[in-house]
């Protein structure tokens, strides 16, 4: 049975598995699944294997490109990407 996860704790597990990367108790996916808030252990557990699963077919080829649109241009004339993207890198900059 599949459960939906929000951002949140979509963020909340990624932090988690860093925070408890060395880990070895028997208590990991426990501390993971306290961490996340709202989900069980098992729910933990299935997401990371999942996500295993995700980064093995994307390091084996398996997933295919996603077709961008081409680039468009606005008034000024500047591709409206390459602009949120300069404007991304600025904002990065600042912090």
């Amino acid at each position: 049975m599949a459960t939906n996860w929000t951002t949140k704790q979509n963020k909340k597990f990624e932090e988690a598995l860093v925070i408890y990367d060395k880990d070895n108790s028997v208590d990991k996916w426990h501390n993971i699944a306290r961490y996340v808030g709202g989900k069980s252990v098992e729910e933990v557990r299935r997401y990371y294997d999942l996500l295993v699963k995700d980064i093995t077919q994307i390091e084996n080829g398996q997933v295919p490109l996603p077709n961008y649109r081409t680039t468009s241009l606005n008034a000024r004339g500047y591709a409206t990407e390459q602009r949120l993207l300069k404007n991304l890198k600025f904002t990065v900059k600042q912090k």
